[in-house]
């Protein structure tokens, strides 16, 4: 079966190079806006680049179950490789907002009050915050049930990233909406209904 030999592939694939190919974005995105590759206004596209990435992540780190549910296809392996350069993203990204683009620190304040999108993504940001601390070994041996419960928190956190980068860009627009879609489909896909005829297949072979 094809699924088959996908999930033989992916159980020979190391987890290292997820980390290597995904993190190499960053540094390119900024040799990129050194050298004029991101158009006029090097630094919004910057930021923008860097958190469309941080969203692109973590929404494949949570379409890892999904994937397994309905389709077979196992790459759990790499989910918190996905989930860590989702954080590496959103981190990258807040920092150019802060140190690069704003770099004052009563209008970083200000622009938190006034804009709701950033207050969006903040608020993002923080519920990310704890899922990488925690996306260890140690920590899920430590926390047991609890550690699932908190990891939960991932599907809010694309929630309010989706709701950023849609808030971000003036007026109805398709990427963002699709973002927005996708960010709905993967939460509805965590209902049990949607998993029980993948299951119930399984019973029966």
């Amino acid at each position: 079966m094809v699924v088959d030999r996908i999930n033989s592939a992916l159980r020979r694939l190391p987890t290292w190079p997820i980390y290597i190919v995904g993190a190499a974005g960053g540094p390119w995105l900024f040799y990129l806006a050194l050298t004029g590759g991101l158009g006029p206004e090097p630094i919004k596209a910057l930021e923008q680049e860097l958190g469309l990435l941080a969203l692109q992540f973590l929404m494949a780190s949570l379409a890892v179950t999904p994937l397994r549910r309905l389709i077979g296809v196992n790459a759990l392996k790499f989910r918190r490789a996905l989930g860590l350069l989702s954080f590496y993203y959103v981190t990258v990204h807040l920092a150019v907002w802060l140190l690069i683009d704003v770099q004052v620190p009563a209008l970083i304040w200000e622009d938190m009050v006034k804009r709701s999108y950033i207050t969006v993504g903040m608020a993002g940001f923080f519920v990310l915050v704890p899922l990488a601390v925690t996306s260890n070994r140690w920590s899920i041996r430590r926390m047991g049930p609890l550690w699932d419960r908190l990891h939960k928190a991932a599907y809010a956190a694309v929630v309010l990233g989706a709701l950023h980068f849609f808030m971000l860009r003036k007026g109805i627009q398709i990427e963002p909406l699709l973002y927005m879609g996708g960010a709905g489909l993967l939460i509805g896909l965590r209902w049990p209904r949607l998993a029980r005829p993948r299951n119930r297949l399984r019973e029966s072979v």
